[in-house]
């Protein structure tokens, strides 16, 4: 009834009194103190930045000491049954092969298997649907081979390899060549004729994929090759240790009949497929040299070019040597 303090309710409990209360007397400033600065995300434990480097320091483990990954770049995949065997054959260096349940009824598939076998690579049995989840929705066939990222020297290395080798250098620099084949084409035309090395810049122009690595049929994995910041920077270092640079284009002043300069240490750089020489590139050669043709040719794509040049180098380092 009203006016009853004693009905259910009517009663507050004690410590449950409104106003003024007693205070945590300092007792709970420790838990209010900050814990300092937040960690970077790759040092929060499950944080995907940290598994990210996580995942990249086991890769680095892998190839062990030596030469640098590239910067910005993760493992390619390589997908279907031709391609796959076709990296193997050329010995691209691989980090695992996975293959679909059931697929090693195929023929080019049990070859891959047997190719990764003798290479020690891990061999994954997984579902189709794994692969479909790896594959992005591209065809795989059945097959996915793991690459990791290239790794790329130093531009000084490849004046190092020179020196070592007891030969004057021999160095192509490829500017804005996006077309992977013909850096892989390239790649095993410096391999041929003796050349110490291939430098690409960093920026607009293709990288050592697989592509690059099956094109260069294994060369890849002898022969260095440098990712200058800045190509035209690293071109005048060259011509500053007393490297001739030698542009190559079809307007160039000097043929290559007259060019008198193949027995020194030599650049050569090849342009792009489509625009050539960039300006400042060209600026920085010493000498432009044109390759004569008897045909109605108007140029050579840039893998093409090198290999001329290189094989009339090398002829020539044989005459005189």
């Amino acid at each position: 009834m009203a006016g009853n303090s004693k009905r259910r309710g009517a009663v507050r409990k004690d410590g449950t009194k409104k106003g003024a209360v007693v205070g945590s007397g300092g007792q709970r400033r420790r838990g209010l103190e900050g814990k300092g600065p937040t960690p970077r995300a790759t040092e929060r434990k499950g944080h995907p930045a940290a598994r990210r480097a996580a995942a990249k320091d086991r890769v680095a483990g892998q190839r062990g000491p030596g030469r640098r990954a590239s910067d910005g770049e993760g493992p390619e995949t390589v997908l279907g049954r031709n391609p796959v065997v076709e990296c193997l054959r050329a010995g691209v260096p691989a980090m695992s092969l996975r293959v679909a349940v059931g697929a090693t009824s195929d023929e080019r598939v049990a070859e891959a298997v047997h190719l990764a076998a003798d290479m020690g690579l891990p061999i994954l049995e997984v579902e189709r649907k794994e692969l479909d989840r790896i594959a992005g929705g591209a065809l795989h066939q059945g097959v996915a081979l793991q690459i990791p990222p290239y790794e790329y020297a130093h531009p000084d290395e490849l004046l190092e390899a020179a020196s070592d080798s007891g030969n004057p250098a021999l160095i192509v620099a490829l500017d804005g060549v996006t077309d992977p084949r013909n850096l892989g084409a390239v790649v095993r035309s410096v391999g041929a004729f003796g050349g110490h090395g291939v430098v690409v810049p960093q920026r607009r122009s293709a990288g050592m994929t697989a592509v690059a690595w099956r094109t260069s049929a294994g060369t890849a994995a002898r022969l260095p090759v440098a990712r200058a910041t800045n190509l035209t920077r690293t071109l005048r270092e060259y011509a500053q240790t007393g490297l001739m640079v030698a542009g190559l284009d079809a307007d160039g002043d000097v043929s290559l009949d007259e060019f008198d300069l193949a027995t020194d240490p030599l650049v050569v750089v090849a342009g792009s497929e489509g625009k050539g020489l960039s300006r400042l590139v060209r600026e920085t050669c010493d000498v432009i040299v044109s390759i004569p043709m008897a045909g109605r040719v108007e140029s050579l794509n840039a893998s093409v070019a090198a290999g001329v040049v290189l094989a009339e180098v090398a002829r020539r380092r044989r005459l005189s040597s």
